[in-house]
């Protein structure tokens, strides 16, 4: 099975710029989307079915903002919109997808990078997010987290970690929540595979970043330990624009 996780900036901007085109030629079983940015009514969706994936949609109550959403060949057995708490699924930032024993997710974790409000908002969404993973995977233990966690996790990880030290997506105690999150029984698929420095997965629009690969690695597939053994291949696509970021990928 191979998983591609992609943060495409608005899905409809994605597909006036090939995404479908790619997506095809792409071939991936399953394409975990974030930041899709529309209603599920306002895209053209029968083009998706014609390349044969079945498409599960969670938006965000304001228009135009945020969103998750699967698209997959196989038709999962059950799908789980949010977390089931109206006070954090407002935004449409997780949806589930089961396959049988196995549990996909698509993540979209908030920005801080607005201000101190947003800043504080993430910081108790990453604390929920946490209780509620940790109680999933009692249940579901072979668990793949895909999606844009927007955080580096180690200074590898992004062009310039003294500069941007006291920035959001690069702070200490972000970091440290990733690191907590992954010692408690996650592997970063990607580092498991490469462990190479200016690897990214996502780039600001401003100063010709993507071009001189001024970025940051802020998109993951996370693997749960138990079918870790399962993993066999995770990389970056990062020669593919239809975004800011580029799409990840796993293949279990």
């Amino acid at each position: 099975m191979q998983i591609v996780s992609y943060n495409v900036n608005g899905i409809r901007a994605a597909m006036s710029k090939g995404l479908l085109n790619w997506m095809e030629k792409r071939n991936a079983d399953v394409y975990c989307f974030q930041e899709t940015k529309a209603e599920q009514s306002q895209v053209d969706t029968k083009v998706f079915e014609l390349l044969g994936y079945n498409h599960y949609w969670f938006s965000a109550q304001k228009k135009g903002y945020s969103g998750v959403a699967i698209f997959t060949k196989l038709k999962p057995d059950h799908v789980e919109y949010g977390f089931g708490d109206a006070a954090l699924d407002h935004e449409g930032r997780i949806i589930r997808a089961d396959f049988g024993d196995t549990s996909i997710i698509s993540v979209y974790i908030p920005s801080g990078s607005s201000g101190d409000e947003r800043q504080a908002y993430k910081m108790k969404w990453l604390d929920s997010f946490y209780t509620y993973i940790d109680n999933l995977k009692k249940e579901k233990p072979n668990l793949i987290i895909c999606g844009d966690y927007n955080i580096c996790h180690q200074a590898i990880d992004i062009h310039d970690p003294v500069g941007n030290k006291n920035s959001s997506g690069f702070l200490p105690e972000e970091r440290e929540w990733l690191s907590y999150f992954l010692e408690n029984g996650f592997i970063d698929s990607f580092r498991r595979f490469n462990k190479e420095p200016h690897n990214y997965s996502w780039w600001t629009f401003r100063q010709n970043s993507r071009a001189r690969n001024k970025g940051w690695r802020i998109d993951y597939c996370m693997v749960h330990e138990p079918i870790g053994h399962k993993l066999k291949a995770s990389g970056i696509h990062a020669d593919v624009v239809h975004s800011d970021h580029c799409p990840v990928w796993v293949e279990i």
